[in-house]
């Protein structure tokens, strides 16, 4: 008990020096650029610039509805719900998993050893075979009942720009970083900071939620885009279609090589949400409570 009250000790004091460092930039072991915290400020600016200028639904206000409460959603699912405890639960999880393991007698879970590998080649293989796995969970979220009730944070969007991005239920980070664990765990990967591919598929999916129009051409059948993701957050689909249609988060070929891909215009004034979103909480503290007992169906 004494060992995981040390490790939650450690994962506190760990992230809250790594918060603070971020924020004042005061760190010599990484580029100055690769900045998560003030990268995500960068990234979103850049879109609510872009939003604001080339509007897809001009009648849509330059402060949509709840612009302020997804504003918040970033920080808190990005750096507050790990402060708070998520960085903790991971590590004494992680730390109690590679102690059962041990108990078999194995002192790792990596199969494929790509340490060797080009940086480049590394950086592909994480990327592809994450959204692969982002995918599959995606449809969970969708078609199991439990898991919809924490996913309906994120559909109770009405209005859609880049910020809706990151509403999520804390709940979300869990199911995708429990599922994501193992899989990833068996490659072996030589670099420690994936921040390229972090904040790539960070701007991809600002893009998809954002109030912008872009004419992909034939990238449309790889790439996630406003269009496509418009219809995932449609309020009314086709029966054979009620758990969900456009699954993909960085890329869309998911979708299409499994059929649930779904387009049948260009969803720019479509209804969105979900039936019932207007009895669904409106503030941070009943979303995030939201999930959990009878009231939460």
């Amino acid at each position: 008990m004494n060992r995981y009250l040390e490790i939650i000790e450690s994962a506190y004091q760990g992230y809250a020096n790594y918060l603070w460092q971020e924020i004042t930039f005061q760190y010599d072991y990484k580029p100055w650029w690769q900045n998560y915290f003030w990268a995500l400020i960068t990234v979103s600016l850049i879109f609510l610039a872009w939003e604001w200028l080339r509007p897809w639904r001009k009648d849509q206000p330059r402060f949509r509805k709840d612009f302020w409460l997804d504003a918040f959603y970033m920080f808190f699912n990005f750096f507050l719900f790990s402060l708070i405890i998520f960085n903790a639960l991971s590590e004494v999880v992680v730390d109690a998993f590679s102690n059962l393991l041990g108990q078999f007698g194995l002192t790792n879970l990596v199969a494929i050893e790509i340490g060797s590998w080009t940086i480049f080649a590394q950086l592909f293989t994480l990327f592809i075979i994450r959204d692969f796995i982002q995918w599959w969970t995606h449809r969970l979220l969708h078609a199991v009942p439990f898991l919809w009730r924490f996913h309906k944070v994120h559909h109770s969007v009405e209005q859609m720009g880049f910020a809706a991005h990151l509403r999520y239920h804390w709940m979300e980070t869990i199911v995708y970083r429990t599922i994501e664990y193992i899989p990833l765990a068996m490659i072996g990967f030589g670099i420690d900071d994936f921040f390229f591919v972090h904040m790539f598929t960070l701007a991809v999916g600002h893009w998809n939620h954002a109030n912008i129009k872009v004419n992909l051409g034939p990238l449309k059948y790889i790439f996630n885009n406003p269009n496509m993701h418009m219809w995932h957050h449609a309020h009314d689909l086709p029966k054979e279609r009620r758990t969900g249609v456009n699954f993909g988060l960085t890329l869309s070929v998911w979708d299409y090589l499994f059929g649930t891909a779904y387009i049948p215009s260009s969803g720019k004034s479509i209804k969105l949400g979900f039936p019932g979103v207007t009895k669904f909480p409106k503030n941070f503290w009943g979303q995030i409570s939201h999930g959990f007992g009878k009231k939460g169906q």
